[in-house]
């Protein structure tokens, strides 16, 4: 993989790393906000409840994709970005374009989703 190309993936994640990070800053600040705003009534507080879940849930998610991310990056680091961790096969461009935190190819990964690996 050529220097540019590497370059390019690593911009493309930090970019996604810092976006990522200040969402979930914002969303920690929207917590802390609904805790705040005093005496609610029944539907305020079922409300209040289900966005502190989503929340909770979004910032799991977001938890996993900056592990990814930054597994992403000490790849590019070691110079084996590109290659499955499973394989050693090459990840094709399409699916590194796609997600480029991508740490296995489409035929690991399948595997992987359905326990096999």
């Amino acid at each position: 993989m050529s220097k540019k190309l590497l370059e390019g993936y690593r911009k493309r994640l930090l970019d996604k790393k810092k976006g990522v990070t200040e969402a979930y800053n914002k969303n920690k600040n929207y917590g802390r906000l609904t805790e705040d705003e005093g005496t609610q009534d029944l539907a305020d507080k079922a409300s209040s409840a289900y966005t502190k879940e989503f929340l909770y849930s979004l910032s799991n998610t977001d938890r996993e994709v900056l592990q990814k991310v930054d597994e992403a990056l000490q790849r590019i680091a070691k110079g084996t970005y590109g290659t499955c961790v499973e394989c050693g096969e090459e990840i094709e461009k399409k699916r590194l374009e796609a997600v480029p935190w991508a740490s296995h190819c489409v035929t690991c990964q399948e595997k992987l989703e359905k326990g096999l690996i």
